[in-house]
Formats: structure tokens, sequence, C-alpha cells
């Protein structure tokens, strides 16, 4: 029989053991707790972002994206970010990445927009700006608890330091710093190459297509092209005064727009770019300008002297499609000059 000593100590050692089972348990236990936290945290940051409004402060990653400018559509799509909502009818053809998604809840249109659907969309991230810029309010005050950013281009700013002052803070947000400084980059070179091939004399016209009717776009205020006269220090064929930032183009007769006889005619085809595209009767913009009996005789189009901006180019107007416009006109300018 083992003696009372020894039992005494079988039963020691016993429950020492157990002590330190249960605190290797509870080390493993809290290693893990702490391991998860740090991991949540390395997970999970802050970005600080200066919009229209002022600092928005967001939580990174950014999940659940609702985008409503339409100049962000292709940027985020290039970068891969998932985007739950947008107003998919104003989402260029060129973008099918969320127009063609049928996940992504569609917002309607900022004539008709449903911002109870944005609400259901449940985003983690509210992009406003361009055509939704009205309802800036309206959707913070249905989202409250979601940050909000606009960076539409700012009135009496440069266009092109607002356009890179866009991407650079969607670079932030998205991690794509490196990405947005190439998007901003490529607009530069493009500015470039246009500014170095332009002659300094030549006369330049830009003109809307839309309805099969031509209206012209003013120097520095019309839409699209406006900003393109001051940026390259073109020669404008027409000034006129009161002339404003109409989406249709101001109401100056195609034969004024004849008899300021320009080299260049910059051209939007407005239509191109929305469903008239797809609708009967719709007539491509060059087809317009050449079935013009005023325009026959224009320089430019007698010299071929027309440049056309890329079809998506009024539901789009990114920092992309305006490096599109400028190498095209860079190429018809070396070209001309060759």
């Amino acid at each position: 029989m083992a003696s009372p000593l020894i039992k005494i100590s079988a039963v020691a050692i016993a429950a020492g053991l157990a002590l330190v089972g249960c605190s290797s348990a509870d080390n493993s236990s809290q290693t893990a707790e702490t391991a998860a936290a740090s991991a949540s945290s390395e997970a999970t940051s802050t970005v600080t972002v200066e919009d229209n409004f002022g600092t928005v402060e967001i939580t990174t990653p950014v999940q659940r994206v609702a985008a409503t400018d339409n100049r962000t559509f292709e940027i985020l799509d290039a970068w891969g970010v998932n985007v739950v909502a947008a107003p998919k009818t104003l989402v260029p053809a060129t973008v099918q990445g969320i127009k063609s998604n049928e996940e992504i809840v569609d917002l309607g249109t900022h004539r008709e927009p449903n911002l109870e659907a944005l609400v259901a969309a449940e985003p983690d991230l509210i992009i406003s700006g361009q055509r939704f810029s009205q309802y800036y309010e309206d959707m913070k005050t249905l989202n409250p608890d979601v940050p909000i950013i606009d960076l539409e281009p700012r009135e009496g700013e440069p266009l092109v330091d607002e356009l890179k002052r866009q991407v650079t803070e969607l670079g932030k947000i998205f991690g794509k710093e490196a990405e947005a400084k190439e998007m901003a980059d490529a607009l530069d070179a493009a500015i470039a190459r246009a500014q170095e091939a332009y002659n300094g004399t030549d006369t330049v016209m830009a003109v809307n297509v839309s309805g099969g009717e031509v209206g012209y776009i003013a120097p520095t205020v019309g839409r699209t092209f406006g900003p393109v006269f001051d940026i390259l220090n073109l020669t404008p064929a027409l000034e006129v005064e009161g002339a404003s930032s109409n989406h249709e183009g101001d109401d100056i007769s195609v034969e004024a727009i004849a008899g300021s006889n320009p080299n260049w005619i910059f051209v939007l085809d407005r239509d191109g770019a929305t469903s008239a595209a797809t609708e009967e009767g719709y007539t491509p913009a060059l087809d317009v300008i050449a079935a013009s009996p005023a325009l026959q005789n224009v320089a430019a189009v007698q010299d071929n002297r027309v440049v056309l901006a890329p079809a998506d180019t009024y539901t789009n107007e990114s920092i992309v499609t305006y490096t599109e416009i400028f190498n095209q006109i860079a190429d018809a300018f070396e070209q001309a000059n060759s």
C-alpha cells in the first residue's frame, strides 16, 4: 500500500498539471484574441479626403461604393472597385463593368433619381458629383452614417487641376495612388503634345451636334471643349457675348458658324453618347456636318480638319476622356504640320 506521503504528492502534482493546463489554455485564448484584434486593426484604417464640402474621414478598405458622378465611372471600373449602386442609364456604354452588371442597383437618372434604392444598397461610401451634385444634401440626409464625397470640378478653378485633384483623392481612398498618378501624368503629356503641335494662328470652332442640329460651343465656358481653348491657348474663330455652358450648345445659326470660316472644327456628338445613338433616325455628328450646305465651303471641312471627341464624351468627361481628347487634337495638329 502506498504511503500517505506518496498519495499527497501525487495529488499535488496532478493539481499542478491542471493549473498549468488552464494557464496554457488561458494564454492561448488571450493570444488568439490579441492576434485577431491586431489583424482587425491592420485590416482597416482611415483616410482623410478634402472634397468640395470639407474634410471627410473614410474607413478603408471601402467595400461597397455607390457612384453617381459620371466622371468617376471609368476610373472606378479600371481600378476594379466594387460598385453596388449607380445611375446606370447615365453610365457610358464603354464602361461595361458597371453598365452591364445586373447586380448593381440602378439609381435612375438625375431627372428621376431613386434615392431610396441608394439606401437599400447599403454602401459604405457615396461618390456624388456632376449631374447628381444637386442631390448631395438629400443623399447625406438619407444615409447619415455613410461618408459622402463630391469632387466635381469647382467653378473658377482650372479644369486640369480639378481633374487631377479628383483622381488623386480617389487614389488615396482605394489604395491606387500609383495608378492615379499615371492618369494625371498621361493628361499632362497629352496636353503638352497638343500645345507643342498647335501653330498658334489657326482658328478653332467647337460645336455640339444634337438632334441633327449644330450648336455653338463657346470658348472657356462651353461644354467639354470650352476649357480646351484656354488650356491650349487656341484662337477662337468666333466669340459671342453672353455665351453659356448650355449642354445643347448656344443657339447660334449654322450660317454664323460657317461665316467665321474656322481652320479647325472640334465636334461633340451629344446624341452619340446617349440612348439616341441606338434610336431610329440618329445621324452621327460628322454626317450632320457633311450634309450641312452652310458648312461645305468652310476651310476646316474642305481641308478635313474636323476633330470628333470620343463617342462617350458627353456621358463620361473623366480625366481619361480629356486625355483622349487632347491626344486626338495633338494627332490632328501633328498630321497637319507634317
